[in-house]
């Protein structure tokens, strides 16, 4: 009788540890060892910057390939202003305008596959187009490593956009003309990487990664034939052509 009430005494005794150890858990928050996050962008700062790009180019009985006796010239002409806003630490929003214009005047070529088969002759081709575009953006900062001076960024953004081209070919009775009109909306995830040069200026690098995209196009062609065209398309891997280069201000 004796070993069984001390064996009773001892298993309550340890289920009171349990229950006490259990209720002291339950009070005691989980915590993981993160540390707080770094300011790396302060609040109330404004975020600035500006690309543009212009190239030009003429050909006199230039050859490449199977591109045969190019006469022409071309240039295209793109800027885009950049403003944002931290409305908390490491938090930024704002938006940015684009608008390009290209042309493209070649007075003679062909494209041949051989030296008696021409894919394609042009003969006083002229094509112009502008585009232009508003993007709204969300970006979150994060310092690398504790350090003020490198950091990676995350943006989201939403861009709605429109253009005109126009296209004509031949000369005379022979003269042949598209109108082309478009309309497009985005969806965006842009991470990128930022090193501070100053304590007011940066260099940052951004790659898409992710995007939605739907393009609307309408063309008129010799002002008889009407043709219309919707498109939809989603990206989910890095792509290579979309990566920027940039100086932005933090002021």
């Amino acid at each position: 009788m004796k070993c069984h009430f001390l064996v009773r005494r001892l298993v309550m005794l340890l289920t009171g540890v349990a229950a006490a150890c259990g209720a002291v858990c339950a009070q005691v928050p989980f915590d993981r060892g993160l540390k707080e996050p770094v300011t790396f962008v302060e609040k109330g700062q404004w975020i600035t910057g500006i690309s543009v790009n212009y190239s030009a180019t003429s050909q006199d009985n230039y050859h490449f390939f199977i591109f045969e006796g190019i006469n022409g010239k071309s240039y295209s002409f793109k800027v885009s202003p950049m403003l944002m806003f931290s409305f908390k630490d490491n938090m930024a929003a704002g938006g940015r305008f684009s608008y390009s214009r290209s042309m493209v005047k070649m007075d003679s070529g062909s494209l041949k596959l051989s030296s008696d088969l021409s894919i394609f002759d042009a003969d006083h081709l002229y094509s112009i187009n502008h585009n232009y575009s508003m993007t709204g953006a969300f970006r979150n900062y994060i310092s690398l490593g504790g350090s003020n001076r490198f950091g990676i960024f995350n943006e989201i953004q939403l861009q709605i956009g429109g253009g005109q081209s126009k296209l004509a070919n031949g000369s005379g009775d022979a003269l042949s003309g598209s109108y082309l009109t478009n309309f497009n909306v985005s969806l965006g995830l842009t991470p990128g990487f930022i090193m501070f040069l100053s304590n007011y200026s940066a260099l940052e690098v951004n790659v898409g990664v992710l995007g939605f995209n739907y393009v609307h196009s309408r063309s008129v062609t010799d002002q008889i034939y009407v043709a219309n065209l919707n498109s939809n398309s989603a990206n989910f891997k890095i792509n290579l052509f979309s990566i920027t280069f940039g100086v932005a201000f933090y002021l």
